[in-house]
């Protein structure tokens, strides 16, 4: 059965459900054990639509990251929402181009704007710019990434967020861009993190808040994704 406080905490704000007859959509997003987890979801998404190529390649281009899902992004910007809800967030930062459909509409839960680095300095960004160096794990090469110094500064509580965490090298090169610009990194929202690579134990050792809703224990082409929990 449903833990009726948590999904009455949980549900959404036009669900005129009640205890006695609860709300089907809502209670599917909510953890039998009444462990609150709407993220099973995207678990179950993965499994049914993700594609692994070798034992370290998770492709969800159906809908994570080419063709985007919007009605699954928004579950997972309430989680993230939900999780961050006591960080008085004001920005949001992310790196082109995978994280900024997700961070755009996490964002429409706090009611801030988002903010993506750029990888290029192009002609329409004036003026002075914090700058960092990233190296991605899909395309195998370096970038120069950049945010405009109007956009970030002092006083602002910063929240990065990304699709996919592997071996945590763009979430370094996000938390200089925050370090830099003087402002607070209140942590990390993650859609999935390979666990079985170094970057999230690292960067949870080095202090960061990382919170990731799916974390992959293993995968191969023949049994699949086997998650941590």
């Amino acid at each position: 059965m449903y833990n009726k406080n948590v999904f009455l905490s949980d549900r959404g704000p036009h669900c005129r459900a009640t205890p006695l007859f609860p709300c089907i959509i809502c209670l599917y997003f909510t953890d039998r054990k009444g462990g609150g987890r709407p993220m099973e979801l995207l678990k179950e998404r993965i499994r049914k639509d993700g594609k692994v190529k070798g034992t370290d390649v998770l492709k969800v281009d159906s809908f994570l990251n080419h063709q985007m899902d919007v009605d699954l992004f928004a579950e997972i910007g309430k989680e993230f929402k939900r999780r961050f809800a006591d960080c008085d967030v004001n920005k949001i930062l992310t790196i082109e181009a995978s994280g900024i459909g997700i961070a755009c509409i996490t964002a429409q839960f706090f009611h801030c704007p988002v903010i993506f680095a750029k990888k290029n300095q192009t002609k329409n960004i004036a003026g002075e710019v914090y700058t960092s160096q990233v190296e991605s794990f899909t395309h195998g090469r370096v970038y120069n990434i950049i945010v405009a110094k109007e956009f970030l500064g002092p006083g602002d509580k910063v929240l990065l967020i990304d699709d996919f965490l592997a071996n945590g090298a763009a979430l370094e090169g996000l938390a200089k861009l925050v370090k830099d610009a003087g402002a607070e990194l209140v942590g990390a929202g993650i859609v999935i993190e390979k666990a079985f690579q170094p970057g999230g134990d690292r960067l949870r050792a080095e202090g960061l808040r990382v919170e990731s809703l799916a974390r992959v224990k293993s995968m191969n082409e023949e049994t699949g994704v086997e998650f941590v929990d």
